[in-house]
């Protein structure tokens, strides 16, 4: 997250200046290119798995969900390929066979 005033915060009140934004973007996107690198890592990890998927959007044999230990509007996402037509809210295990950087990869089994 960037540094931006948090309204209550005690910081605010520090009578410091706040750090110029060109700083501010240069620390993002270095620390997002160290992320990266981290979740690429972990996400790898879970290549061959067979993962428990909540379903949030379905398109026939298709659909995007995300495992327990994911937030819908922070983390990378799962896309599942099924034999079966699948819909929101299901809960289907799938075989995970690639991962990206966020994103994780698999087939519903």
């Amino acid at each position: 997250f960037k540094y931006e005033p948090v309204r209550g915060a005690r910081s605010n009140d520090l009578g410091l200046e706040q750090v110029p934004q060109e700083i501010k973007e240069a620390r993002w996107h270095r620390f997002m290119q160290r992320q990266q690198k981290i979740s690429a890592t972990q996400l790898a990890r879970k290549v061959g798995k067979r993962l428990p998927v909540l379903i949030d959007e379905a398109h026939g044999t298709s659909a995007k969900g995300r495992t327990k230990y994911d937030a819908p509007e922070i983390d990378g996402s799962v896309h599942i390929q099924s034999r079966r037509p699948l819909r929101q809210g299901d809960i289907v295990t799938v075989k995970i066979d690639r991962a990206d950087a966020y994103d994780l990869y698999g087939s519903a089994v």
